[in-house]
Formats: C-alpha cells, sequence, structure tokens
C-alpha cells in the first residue's frame, strides 16, 4: 500500500520543484517592485509548492543519512535545493511587521541546506554559527582586538574566494544548461549540472546568512532604542517639581539673600490686573486716558508748537538780516569822515 502512495506521490514532486523553481526565477528577474501584489503573489505561492515539496521528501524518505552523495540518483540531487528555494523566497516577503520573523525563517532554511551539503560533503566551506555560538564568540572576541582583526580577513578572503567559485560555476552551468533541460546530455553530466547547482546555492546561503545576521542586528538595536525612548518619555510625563531655595540656613536667606534674583512675585495674571486696574493698558485697541494724563499730553503738545514758531521767526529774522548785509556793505553809512 505504501509503494502505491509513493507512486502517486512521486510524479507531484518534479512538478512541484519546476513550478517553484520557475517562481523564484521570475521574482528575482522581475522589473516591478518587490512589495507589488504581483510579485507577492508568486512567493507567496511558490512558498506553499516548496512547502508542500518538502513534505513530500519527508514522506519518501528520498535522503537518508545512511547513504553518501554518490548513492543519490543524478535527478533526484535537485530535491536537496528546496530548503535553499525556502530561504530565497522567505526573503522577498515585504511585512515591516514581520521582518524579523522572516529573516529567522529565512536564516534557519539556508543553514538546513547547508548542513545537508555539508553531511553529503558537496564542497567544502565552514558552516556558519548558530545563534548560541555566535553570541558566545562575539563576547569572546570582544575583549580581544587582534583576532577580531584576523577573523576579518579570513571572512574578506572567503569572499573572494566564494566570488571565483561562483563565477566560474556559473560558466559551466551556462555550457551544460542547454544539453540537460533539452534532455540530450547523460547522466554523468546531469550529476554534473545538478552538483554545480548545488554549490553555487551554497555561496548564495552564506552570503544571505551574512546578510541577514546583519539586519538582525540592526533590527534588535532599533527595537532597544525604541523602548529607551518609550521609558523616557515615560519619565518626562511626570509633573513638574515646584521651585526652591537652596541655603545654608534660613537666618543666612533672610540675610543674605538666595545669591542669585529672587523668584517671581507675581504671577502673569496678578500683572495684568494690577496694569488694568491702573488703566495702563489698551482697552479695544484704544489706551484708555486719565483727564490728568490728557492734559499733561496737551500742555506738552502746545509748547512744543509754540517752540516750532518761535524757531521759525528767529529763521525769518536770520534770512532778513543776511539780505541786508548783502545790499549795505561794511562802512556803507559812514561818508562824511572819509580821508
Amino acid at each position: 500500500m505504501a509503494t502505491a502512495e509513493d507512486e502517486l506521490l512521486l510524479p507531484r514532486l518534479p512538478e512541484l520543484f519546476e513550478t517553484s523553481k520557475q517562481l523564484l526565477d521570475e521574482v528575482e528577474v522581475a522589473t516591478e517592485p518587490t512589495g507589488s501584489r504581483i510579485i507577492q503573489d508568486k512567493v507567496s505561492k511558490g512558498l506553499d509548492l516548496l512547502k508542500k515539496a518538502a513534505e513530500m521528501l519527508s514522506q519518501l524518505d528520498l535522503f537518508s543519512r545512511n547513504e553518501d552523495l554518490e548513492e543519490i540518483a543524478s535527478t533526484d540531487l535537485k530535491y536537496l535545493m528546496v530548503p535553499a528555494f525556502q530561504g530565497a523566497l522567505t526573503m522577498k516577503q515585504v511585512n515591516p511587521s514581520k521582518r524579523l520573523d522572516h529573516l529567522e525563517w529565512a536564516r534557519e532554511h539556508f543553514l538546513n541546506y547547508l548542513t545537508q551539503c555539508q553531511y553529503y560533503h558537496v564542497a567544502e566551506f565552514e558552516l556558519p554559527k548558530t545563534k548560541n555560538n555566535s553570541t558566545d564568540n562575539n563576547t569572546a572576541s570582544s575583549s580581544m582586538a587582534y583576532p577580531s582583526l584576523v577573523a576579518m580577513a579570513s571572512q574578506r578572503q572567503a569572499k573572494i574566494e566564494r566570488y571565483k567559485q561562483k563565477k566560474e560555476v556559473e560558466h559551466r552551468l551556462s555550457a551544460l544548461k542547454s544539453a540537460v533541460e533539452s534532455g540530450q546530455a547523460d547522466d554523468e553530466r546531469v550529476r554534473e549540472y545538478y552538483l554545480l547547482h548545488l554549490r553555487r546555492w551554497i555561496g548564495i546561503s552564506l552570503e544571505e546568512i551574512e546578510s541577514i545576521d546583519q539586519e538582525i542586528k540592526i533590527l534588535r538595536e532599533k527595537d532597544s532604542s525604541k523602548e529607551e525612548s518609550t521609558s523616557y518619555s515615560s519619565h518626562q510625563d511626570r509633573p513638574p517639581m515646584k521651585p526652591f531655595v537652596l541655603t545654608r540656613n534660613v537666618a543666612q536667606a533672610k540675610v543674605f539673600g538666595a545669591g542669585y534674583p529672587s523668584l517671581a512675585s507675581m504671577t502673569v495674571n496678578d500683572w495684568y490686573d494690577q496694569h488694568q486696574k491702573y488703566g495702563v493698558l489698551p482697552d479695544q485697541g484704544v489706551a484708555k486716558t486719565t483727564p490728568e494724563l490728557k492734559r499733561g499730553t496737551q500742555q506738552q503738545e502746545d509748547q512744543e508748537q509754540k517752540e516750532d514758531e518761535d524757531d521759525e521767526q528767529m529763521l525769518h529774522r536770520a534770512r532778513e538780516w543776511d539780505d541786508w548785509k548783502d545790499t549795505h556793505p561794511r562802512g556803507y553809512g559812514n561818508r562824511q569822515n572819509m580821508g
């Protein structure tokens, strides 16, 4: 009975894999924004298909820990990439409120793929640290600067090596793709084609896990800063404290004062009421004036007008004197005593 069920499930597994792979390729090369409805529908559909494919692989027990890579059929090697495809599509999900969850799920998928590839010795690489190990490693390396520099140099060298291997793998894949997809390649070339795909996704998974760890760190620091700002704002909401004066004793304060300008003796409203009482504030745009203030203002205006008139008279006399001197030179009237 189990064999009959397996025969029914096997034809569906290649269809699920090929359809999900096609959806992933379309999402990767799409020109639409990742957050668009079309792309997100493809992402959701691809994740559903890959989930079903993973369940089928688990039911069929297609990969066993008791067998080596050489014992796996060439056409079955491609199903090892299912966790990698799940991680890639999970990274394409767009939901800011669930971004941290998506990153953790994608990291888990990539790590499962790398663990599987390392077990079957698909390629030589160092498995990324788990969350607990990475935390312990960061705590230990933070106390020593030299080991951290060595780790940075080794990571840089590893990136360079992965980039070179990626270019070589892509070049070889482009040469084998047409023959394998058309069905003209033999079993040896088909096996090489899928092994190259596995090695290519090993490099992609390592790079994705590295970027995921950095983004998770940033998101957690952002959340912690928000919590600190929230706690600070709660402290700011406390009622303001009343002003108080610090002096050695009450007697010294009465004699010498507080050592700085005294506190306010009245409020703004008290000051306004006092000035309004004396009529020194404007009332609806017109200032209030008392009879004494009016008389004083009138006297001042009369005095200024009188001074202006006196100035005009003096100016008129000075001009007449200047004109007379122009028409009567010096000695003009002393004609009798001329020598």
